[in-house]
């Protein structure tokens, strides 16, 4: 088959269309605000909330609101809440996440053992249902994606301060704590964006694996942000096309895209990678 025929094919339905210009927004979005999760050591509390938001997920069902409502409100709640517990000194921010993790999680799964007819909505909200992706749903991707990446772009001087050097940002007199939970709330609302794409399950990989990549590649800020999210947009389309001709699903196969990445930029990264490390 012609290259151009095999990459046409899956352009003619619209549902792979839709899917398509899903998979590019969420890859860039994830990606950029990624680099600050990578920066930050943050990985352990973006996976806890792509998980602590199932109850509000849960009931959003049952009361018959859009599922990235109830998502929404959940994650903002729970960003805040982690903040506010790990700030009093009683706890690190690693025990706060850890106990709201699983209280919310757990209530999250006993709300789901109470209510029926939910197995297969849960299982695309668990692994993501890319190819299920609405007019609706893109919309939503659109506006609170760039939601995030307008935040990102208005605080980046004060985010880049508050990630680098603490000191120099009371120096400044910078309000960090608002800066820390501005971007706790940033990370919820990108989890909410990602969701129909890649689920819960697999969350963390759109997070981290495009940043981590683009940080074997380059040391500036600026320019890790861009290839991080060349290389999330890519793992989008890519793993979509991937999914299609090797009929696996779309989540997984998005996400095993972004891991090969990584893989070879591990490998063969000039200066930096494997391979040049040992030639």
């Amino acid at each position: 088959m012609p290259l151009l025929d095999w990459l046409a094919e899956p352009l003619a339905y619209r549902f792979i269309m839709r899917g398509f210009m899903a998979a590019f927004m969420v890859g860039i979005v994830c990606s950029v605000l990624g680099t600050f999760i990578v920066l930050r050591g943050m990985a352990f509390f973006g996976d806890a909330l792509a998980h602590t938001i199932l109850p509000g997920v849960v009931a959003a069902y049952l009361l018959g609101w859009p599922l990235a409502v109830g998502a929404l409100i959940m994650g903002v709640i729970t960003a805040v809440g982690i903040g506010a517990l790990s700030s009093q000194g009683y706890f690190k921010e690693d025990t706060a996440i850890g106990i709201i993790f699983v209280g919310l999680f757990a209530l999250g799964v006993a709300m789901i053992s109470a209510t029926r007819n939910y197995s297969v909505d849960l299982a695309h909200f668990l692994f993501g249902n890319l190819l299920g992706v609405s007019n609706n749903d893109l919309w939503v991707i659109l506006i609170l994606g760039l939601l995030v990446l307008f935040t990102i772009f208005i605080f980046y001087k004060e985010f880049v301060v508050i990630s680098f050097d603490k000191t120099l940002a009371t120096t400044l007199r910078l309000p960090t704590e608002l800066l820390r939970y501005l971007l706790l709330i940033l990370i919820a609302i990108t989890i909410v964006v990602s969701l129909q794409v890649v689920g819960i399950a697999l969350m963390l990989a759109m997070l981290v694996t495009p940043a981590a990549a683009a940080s074997l590649l380059t040391r500036r800020l600026p320019v890790m942000m861009g290839i991080s999210a060349v290389i999330g947009a890519f793992s989008g389309v890519a793993g979509l096309y991937a999914s299609y001709y090797l009929n696996i699903a779309s989540g997984p196969s998005v996400v095993l895209t972004a891991t090969a990445v990584f893989i070879l930029t591990f490998l063969f990264a000039p200066q930096r990678g494997l391979v040049w490390r040992y030639t």
